[in-house]
């Protein structure tokens, strides 16, 4: 490996003098979440639980999507690789609620080091992991180099880089290539990425076009109960979902179920924000929009006379899909690169979105191709979008078999993306 350049040695120069301001801003944001102060000091590398015996496999990602899409890719090693351990980081208190919750055997989750030599070399000494993954734009310096230099074979997994992020690293070529140079395996979500991955510097043979992860992660858990009670309250009523909307888009959706109504007297919408802690600002959109309101935070039943029912809540988006025959998939609408469509593909939900899809855009041509996905623009496609399948049940139950196309084609190709981990990171040995 050759000699780390100049830029490198300034980053890891730089880094302890601010590590007390990314400390305080970080510690901050976790204590507002009631993160307690010892778990908050894991990112700064003080382990809060012991090493287990035994190989132990680390994976880091930055926030819930991209934890929640290896869940499943860490499962499937775990069956390969009976001896094994897991450790999953992540920066997020959302993604360590979350993770919690759905882990699957043999894992335990930390909050990731900050990207500083001492945060780093203390996580390292602790954990001393026997391989490491580091999840979609996941490319911090300090962690790849340092973990590598161990002798810790690193892959990038589900690649995924924005054009301006391709951009900026460009522009500093010698230490791009050194980085990307760490890595034994690069996964990319798209030929697009693995293209760009070779033009900032990584080494052509080792970079790959893979699966998207987020097509094989568990689907996101349901309250049978809950479940069972809103089908009860909601009877024959037709019903769409509007789900992980953004500042900017309940306006249009609630455009769009004012000209529904006009058809359909009777049509129930489950809005679902992105935050749940816009509750209050969209329940005043529905006001607004002369609309009759149950929120879910506070306890209100959904009754017959409920127009809109406003799902702000954490962590119920499986009973959500489990109840719409399709939805309105949010942050296409607004310039926020779209949220992940695998999700509701799980349930056999297809979705109309806006033309905003950069953040995941392999999947939504895919599930578009599948027949599973309806672009529109404003208020008025919005609204005959959901009319049209309201109307024509056929062409409905067409496009939710184009989303289980979708999902069940991706959990096969899993199977290959194990095979090739196990090979290019020499897992089977380190498990042997």
């Amino acid at each position: 490996m050759a000699p780390p350049p100049a830029l490198f040695r300034i980053y890891r120069a730089i880094t302890p003098l601010i590590q007390p301001l990314a400390w305080r801003a970080v510690a901050r944001k976790l204590h507002a979440h009631g993160v307690p102060v010892e778990r908050a000091r894991e990112r700064l590398g003080h382990a809060t639980l012991p090493r287990p015996d035994g190989p132990l496999i680390w994976f880091h990602a930055a926030s819930v999507g991209e934890s929640l899409s290896v869940l499943t890719l860490i499962a499937r090693l775990g069956a390969r690789l009976p001896g094994a351990e897991f450790l999953i980081t992540s920066g997020t208190a959302t993604s360590a609620e979350v993770l919690a919750r759905r882990m699957p055997p043999r894992c335990r989750h930390q909050f990731a080091p900050l990207d500083a030599p001492g945060p780093v070399r203390r996580f390292l000494d602790h954990w001393r992991p026997d391989a490491a993954l580091f999840v979609e734009s996941e490319l911090w310096p300090l962690m790849i180099v340092e973990t590598s230099a161990r002798g810790a074979p690193v892959a990038l997994l589900n690649a995924r880089l924005s054009a301006k992020s391709v951009e900026g690293w460009k522009k500093w070529p010698q230490t791009t290539h050194f980085i990307l140079s760490h890595f034994a395996l690069l996964m990319a979500q798209s030929r697009q990425t693995a293209e760009d991955l070779i033009a900032m510097g990584a080494p052509e043979d080792r970079v790959e076009q893979g699966v998207n992860l987020k097509a094989t992660a568990a689907p996101p858990p349901v309250d049978a109960a809950t479940l069972a009670a809103m089908r009860a309250a909601i009877g024959t009523r037709p019903v769409w979902l509007a789900s992980s909307t953004h500042a900017g888009e309940e306006e249009v959706v609630l455009a769009a179920f004012q000209r529904l109504r006009a058809s359909s007297p009777d049509l129930l919408l489950i809005l679902a924000p992105r935050h749940p802690e816009r509750g209050a600002e969209v329940a005043a959109l529905i006001a607004e929009a002369g609309f009759s309101c149950a929120r879910r935070s506070e306890g209100q039943p959904l009754a017959a006379d409920t127009q809109v029912y406003l799902a702000d809540t954490l962590g119920e988006t499986g009973t959500w899909y489990s109840l719409a025959p399709f939805a309105f998939l949010g942050a296409s609408l607004v310039p926020k690169g779209g949220h992940n469509p695998i999700e509701p593909a799980q349930f056999g939900v297809p979705l109309i979105t806006g033309p905003h899809r950069e953040n995941a855009q392999g999947a939504y041509a895919a599930l578009q191709a599948a027949g599973g996905l309806v672009e529109v623009r404003d208020a008025a496609t919005l609204a005959a979008a959901v009319a049209d399948w309201l109307d024509h049940p056929g062409r409905l139950a067409a496009a939710q078999t184009g989303a289980r196309s979708l999902v069940q084609r991706q959990e096969e190709a899993l199977e290959g993306v194990v095979d090739r981990l196990c090979s290019a990171l020499a897992l089977d040995a380190a498990d042997a």
